[in-house]
C-alpha cells in the first residue's frame, strides 16, 4: 500500500476540548476537522474508539467492535430530541483539565439513560433497523455481555454462574428475557455513537480529511470477546488466562511490560478460516479509511508469560502463522490499507512479513538518537517513502518533555539521555527553545510519504501532557488540550510547513503558498 504524500495529527477523540469533562464526537470534533483542512492536513489519527478498561486504556476494551459511550456527544443526542437542550445547558461545567473517566462515566450514564428513554418515546427510529442489521454478527453478544455485566455489578464474566461462563443456551435465553431492557439500552447506545461517528466521518471527507485508525493485535481478557469466543484463547476450564501476553524487557521497563491480555490459540483461528479477525477489520473499515496494527511484531511470534507471573521477562517467544493471516486477509478482503506498527524487537522475519505484503512500517525519530547505531534506521536521512515518520506516538514522551525533562522517562543512564538531546539538537541544527518545531520540520522535509504529529508536538508541550507512560497503571490517557492553545500562530506554523514541504490536501491557498507568484498580464 502506498499512501500519497501529507501529513495529519495524532489526537484522540477523548482529548478534545469541551464543557463535559470528556473530549467526544460533538462540536469540538467538528472545529477539530476545521483547522486540520485549514493547516493542509490529510490524517486525523486516533488511537482505539472501543470503550475503555481499566484506567482509561482504549487497549483494554471489553469489546474489539464496539463504540466508546464515553464519546458520545450530549450535543448531539439534544439535537436528535432525545435530551432536553435547557437541562444540559444548566449542567455544571467540568474543569477543562485533564479527563476524569470515573466521573465522566457517573454523568455520561445518567444522560445516556435519560436520551435511551427519549429515544423509545420518539417510536421507531428508521436508521436503527438497518444499523442493527449490519452490525449484528458481533453486536448480539457484545449487547447481552453489556447486559449482563451491569446485572452482575460490574464483575467480570469469568465470575458470574458456570452457566453464564461456559454459556449454557438454556441459561442464555434465560438471562435474555431477564435482562432484556439493558439490551436494549445497550444497542441504544451503539447506535448513537455510530451515527455520530459516521456524521462526523462525513464532514471530514467533505474537507478532504482521512482518518488512521488502530486495531490493538490483543484484547481485554474481560471482553465480550474473550467470552463469546473462548475457544480461541489459551483459557482454563474456569475461563482464566494460562499464559499472558506482554513484552519483553526494553529501554521503557527493566521488567518488560506485562499487558495479561489472554494469548490466542492461533491453530483455532486458522481452523476457522481466522473468521473473527477478518470480521473485526471489516468492521473497523466501516469507520476508518487506514488501519495501524498495533504490536505488528505479534503476527510473526509472540511474548508469552506464564500465568501468574509478576513480571514479563519470564515469558518466551512463541510463533505465529502471520503469513497464513495475511493471506487470508488479501483473499478475503482485498488489499487492506493496513499501517504495521513494526516498533520494538524487530526481527529479520518481522521486517520480511511486513515488507512482502506491502505494509508501510513506522519510524519515530526519538529513537534514531540512541547510542545504538541500529537505531540510525529511525532518522529521516535512512527513511524511505513508504513508511509513516512520527515525532512520537501515544508512548513516547512529548518532544519537549524528551528533551527538557529532569526526570527519568526510559531505562537508559543519564549520560545516554543528554548524549542524545545533544545529538538531536545537531541533527535539526536546533538551540532546544523549540525542538518541536525543529522536529516536525525535520519529518516534514523527508522523503517519507506520511508524516503523523502528535497534537501534543504541535502545541509545544511538556511532559505532563504525556499521553501514556508504558508500565505505569496510574495516570495515563486523561490529556486534553484547550481550545485558546490553538492560536493563529500555531495555526501559521504547522500550515507554512505543510505547504513548504509540499505535503498540502490538494491545492494550496494563494496565501499559503510559498512559491513565487507569477502576475496574471492584461
Amino acid at each position: 500500500m502506498e499512501l500519497p504524500r501529507a501529513s495529519g495529527i495524532l489526537l484522540h477523540p477523548t482529548s478534545l476540548p469541551g464543557r463535559y469533562g470528556i473530549g467526544d464526537l460533538g462540536p469540538e470534533a467538528h472545529r477539530f476537522l476545521d483547522w486540520l483542512a485549514e493547516t493542509g492536513q490529510t490524517w486525523w489519527q486516533t488511537l482505539p474508539l472501543g470503550p475503555v478498561g481499566y484506567g482509561g486504556s482504549p487497549y483494554q476494551s471489553p469489546s474489539s467492535f464496539a463504540g466508546n459511550p464515553l464519546l458520545i456527544s450530549l450535543d448531539g443526542l439534544a439535537e436528535r430530541g432525545w435530551l432536553d437542550r435547557d437541562e444540559l445547558a444548566a449542567l455544571p461545567d467540568v474543569p477543562p483539565g485533564r479527563v476524569d473517566y470515573d466521573e465522566a462515566a457517573r454523568m455520561k450514564e445518567k444522560l445516556l439513560r435519560r436520551a435511551f428513554r427519549g429515544f423509545v418515546a420518539a417510536g421507531n427510529d428508521p436508521g436503527f433497523d438497518a444499523f442493527w442489521t449490519e452490525h449484528r454478527a458481533w453486536l448480539d453478544d457484545y449487547v447481552l455481555f453489556q447486559a449482563l455485566r451491569d446485572a452482575h455489578d460490574g464483575a467480570p464474566w469469568y465470575e458470574w454462574e458456570p452457566e453464564l461462563v461456559h454459556r449454557r443456551p438454556e441459561a442464555l435465553a434465560r438471562w435474555r428475557d431477564r435482562v432484556a431492557e439493558g439490551i436494549r439500552y445497550h444497542e441504544f447506545v451503539q447506535y448513537a455513537f455510530e451515527t455520530q461517528w459516521q456524521e462526523l466521518r462525513a464532514a471530514g471527507k467533505e474537507r478532504g480529511i482521512r482518518f488512521i485508525g488502530d486495531v490493538p493485535i490483543f484484547v481485554a481478557h474481560d471482553s465480550a470477546d474473550v467470552w463469546a469466543h473462548p475457544q480461541l484463547y489459551h483459557l482454563d476450564e474456569h475461563g482464566r488466562p494460562t499464559i499472558m501476553a506482554g513484552v519483553p524487557p526494553d529501554f521503557f521497563s527493566e521488567d518488560g511490560q506485562l499487558w495479561g491480555n489472554p494469548l490466542y490459540r492461533w491453530e483455532a483461528h486458522e481452523r476457522e478460516g481466522f473468521a473473527w479477525w477478518l470480521l473485526r477489520l471489516k468492521a473497523l473499515l466501516g469507520r476508518v479509511d487506514v488501519v495501524r496494527i498495533d504490536h505488528f511484531r505479534a503476527f510473526e511470534a509472540f511474548w508469552a508469560v506464564p500465568a501468574g507471573s509478576k513480571t514479563a521477562a519470564t515469558g518466551e517467544w512463541r510463533p505465529a502463522p502471520g503469513r497464513r493471516f495475511f493471506q487470508a486477509v488479501r483473499e478475503e478482503l482485498g488489499t487492506v490499507p493496513l499501517i504495521a506498527e513494526d516498533l520494538g524487537v524487530i526481527t529479520p522475519e518481522v521486517e520480511a512479513l511486513r515488507d512482502d505484503f506491502g505494509l508501510p512500517g513506522m519510524v519515530v525519530i526519538q529513537f534514531g538518537f540512541d547510542a545504538d547505531p541500529d537505531m540510525e534506521k529511525y532518522l529521516p536521512h535512512r527513511y524511505i517513502r513508504n513508511c509513516i515518520a512520527y515525532t512520537g506516538t501515544h508512548d513516547n514522551d512529548t518532544t519537549y518533555g524528551w528533551h527538557h525533562s529532569q526526570e527519568a522517562t526510559t531505562t537508559q543512564p543519564r549520560e545516554e539521555v543528554e548524549g542524545a538531546r545533544a545529538f538531536a539538537r545537531r541533527y535539526a541544527n536546533s538551540d532546544g527553545s523549540e525542538i518541536h518545531w525543529d522536529m516536525t520540520r525535520v519529518l516534514f522535509a523527508s522523503v517519507a510519504d506520511t508524516v503523523i504529529i502528535p497534537m501534543q508536538d504541535v502545541l509545544g508541550l511538556d511532559s505532563d501532557a504525556r499521553m501514556n507512560f508504558p508500565g505505569k497503571a496510574q495516570g495515563n490517557w486523561s490529556w486534553r488540550f484547550k481550545s485558546g492553545q490553538v492560536d493563529g500562530d500555531v495555526t501559521d506554523r504547522l500550515a507554512e510547513l505543510t505547504a513548504l514541504f509540499g505535503r498540502w490536501n490538494g491545492p494550496i491557498p494563494a496565501e499559503r503558498n510559498p512559491r513565487p507568484q507569477v502576475g496574471v498580464r492584461d
